[in-house]
């Protein structure tokens, strides 16, 4: 325990009277709560995420009558990694999408579950890396190790179809391995209707969206996009 630490301690246990007893629980906890700390900074570090967002920094005004605040907040709880469920998440970018899956997933981490934020490019890219040194089964055993999985920015600049003609299989592959596992978040901005003209192949669109739906909670993000409000107010 560090001497600033001590020193506050002591000097609340004079203010607020503590017996003995109360003084001795307060000093044993500290080490507890540091160390419970050191895990919640752990968690968060080895989710990714790639900015600092939080719910608490979330515009909650902006779109008020289309993005429900108590709905987030009640993600944030965690139960519905409890119960298995996966988000489903659909919109057009500059929603805050983005910004509310890891708001929601920061607060999970400090609830001890584990978190792992992708973009499905990244994702994609890993998956052809490890496809081609022949450790694709480690690298799925890797993704269906977490609690929560974020696959965000699905449909972004069509990078997928483009880049990685296997992201249907592969995607599929990931979202079925964690099936009855773990809670899978799947952020696109491609209407559900226009995914198999978005990737083709027909039969495994169906089935990733089978196992994306599956005991999903869905949500489909609508309102005024913050970046080009942004934008407007700085040009």
């Amino acid at each position: 325990m560090a001497t600033e630490e001590l020193d506050a301690l002591m000097r609340e246990s004079t203010e607020k009277g503590m017996s003995p007893w109360e003084l001795l629980d307060r000093f044993l906890s500290i080490p507890a709560n540091q160390s419970a700390a050191r895990a919640i900074e752990r968690r968060i570090k080895n989710a990714g995420f790639p900015t600092s967002a939080t719910l608490e920094s979330f515009d909650w005004e902006f779109n008020a009558k289309t993005i429900s605040k108590s709905s987030m907040m009640e993600l944030s709880s965690g139960e519905f990694i409890k119960r298995g469920d996966n988000l489903a998440w659909a919109g057009q970018s500059g929603l805050g999408k983005s910004h509310l899956i890891q708001g929601i997933a920061r607060a999970c981490c400090a609830l001890g579950y584990r978190v792992r934020y992708e973009t499905s490019a990244t994702l994609l890219e890993e998956l052809t890396r490890a496809a081609g040194a022949k450790t694709l089964p480690s690298a799925m055993r890797y993704y269906r190790s977490f609690d929560l999985l974020i696959i965000d920015e699905f449909g972004f600049d069509k990078i997928e179809r483009r880049e990685y003609p296997e992201s249907p299989s592969m995607l599929y592959k990931v979202v079925d391995s964690r099936n009855g596992r773990g809670s899978t978040a799947f952020l696109t901005n491609v209407d559900l209707r226009d995914w198999t003209e978005y990737m083709g192949d027909p039969a495994l669109v169906m089935a990733l969206l089978d196992r994306v739906s599956d005991n999903a909670i869905a949500f489909r993000f609508e309102g005024k996009s913050y970046r080009k409000s942004r934008t407007k107010q700085m040009s």
